[in-house]
């Protein structure tokens, strides 16, 4: 397992970056706009550093971030998507966005963390997960 990111929604994609990038000395990674999806993301880090980054993300339209909202979700990298989710399910962990796509999960910790998991590559979908539905939300 790798630790990729942690994702922290902004309202002020400038203002963010002056404070991240300008009082905190991180480094902007790369950016992309989706149009879609009506958002930025940025990902910054710090200079040196080859571990985790932090993910800016700005929704172009409005929102107030109650209760922890503005922070995301911690992601990691996973070599099995569907072995993991299918050892969290026997635990008894949710699996809130299951790997339908072969790619990407999402599950909750028992504090109500979100968590992604990403594939280090791509599988082929596979039943159970292809057809599975999401639970609740991440």
């Amino acid at each position: 397992m790798q630790y990729l990111h942690t994702m922290v929604r902004v309202t002020d994609i400038e203002e963010s970056l002056r404070f991240y990038c300008e009082g905190l000395g991180l480094e902007e990674v790369r950016r992309s706009d989706n149009e879609k999806g009506r958002y930025t993301l940025v990902f910054l880090k710090a200079p040196g550093d080859t571990g985790g980054e932090v993910e800016l993300t700005y929704n172009w339209d409005p929102e107030v971030y109650t209760g922890g909202r503005n922070f995301g979700h911690l992601a990691y990298r996973v070599k099995d998507i569907y072995g993991l989710c299918q050892h969290l399910m026997d635990l008894g962990v949710t699996i809130n966005r299951p790997p339908r796509d072969g790619h990407m999960a999402f599950v909750r910790s028992p504090d109500g963390v979100s968590i992604e998991l990403i594939q280090d590559g791509h599988l082929a979908p596979q039943e159970p997960w292809a057809s599975m539905p999401n639970t609740g939300s991440w």
